[in-house]
């Protein structure tokens, strides 16, 4: 197994992207630490992982506050023996569907404000444990790049942007204490689209269209992406993207 003896935390556990991760790094190995604000949802995804004979610990954590924050990873670090991964998928509050031009101020500057200090504090949190370990894996979820055409993303692309940014400096600042800094880049996940959405359909055909294979990348696309961002396979890679945008973005 690809993960083995690895303790991995993983914020925003209880979602959809989180608990796919979640499941994926179980399958092969991983003692995953669900963190999240809402209970119920980490119970029922730490449950399938259980059933599926993997190991789940749950925790109520806001990752937006910093002493929780610390405090959790410095919990996880002591009962399990290490902190080897961390992964930070909580939802940003972004405002979408609203022009810039007249997006209200406050609805801007949320996203980006919640999705730099969620991800600094994780990853700092996270960084203190490896920096003694000499070793760890810090991962980032995103979807930067050039802005889609025909939709209003308020302050969500420019918030992946700064998470471009801190990642870099990040990898710069760990590589030497053995601690390596990825993000995965999807061009958009349908099956995180709510049930009952109007558009759906319109737009998950839109995001397969702007593919090259034909297809975007799947939930289960992107617990294996995590595997193997987070394994000694990627030993070599740090301080850059997995594309798993089925050719959205071209590199």
């Amino acid at each position: 197994m690809l993960l083995e003896n690895k303790n991995a935390v993983i914020y925003g556990g209880g979602g959809a992207i989180g608990g796919a991760v979640a499941r994926a790094f179980a399958r092969e190995g991983a003692r995953v630490h669900l963190a999240g604000r809402t209970r119920k949802s980490l119970e029922e995804v730490a449950e399938a992982i259980r059933a599926a004979g993997g190991a789940a610990e749950t925790d109520q954590v806001d990752a937006l506050d910093e002493a929780a924050v610390d405090r959790h990873a410095d919990a996880v670090a002591e009962r399990a023996g290490s902190l080897d991964i961390s992964f930070n998928l909580i939802s940003y509050g972004d405002v979408q569907g609203t022009p810039l031009a007249e997006l209200a101020l406050a609805d801007f500057e949320q996203p980006v404000h919640n999705a730099v200090r969620t991800m600094f504090l994780t990853s700092r949190a996270a960084a203190r444990h490896m920096i003694r370990q000499k070793s760890g894996v810090i991962l980032a979820f995103g979807g930067y790049g050039d802005p889609p055409r025909n939709h209003f993303m308020g302050g969500l692309q420019v918030a992946f942007g700064a998470l471009e940014s801190l990642r870099r400096n990040l990898a710069a600042e760990l590589g030497p204490h053995g601690i390596r800094v990825l993000a995965l880049q999807t061009g958009g996940v349908p099956e995180t689209i709510p049930t009952g959405f109007d558009w759906a359909d319109a737009i998950t055909e839109e995001i397969a269209g702007q593919t090259l294979l034909g297809r975007p990348a799947s939930l289960a696309d992107v617990g294996n992406a995590a595997v193997f961002a987070a394994s000694d396979m990627a030993r070599s890679m740090t301080a850059t993207a997995i594309n798993i945008t089925g050719g959205s973005v071209v590199d």
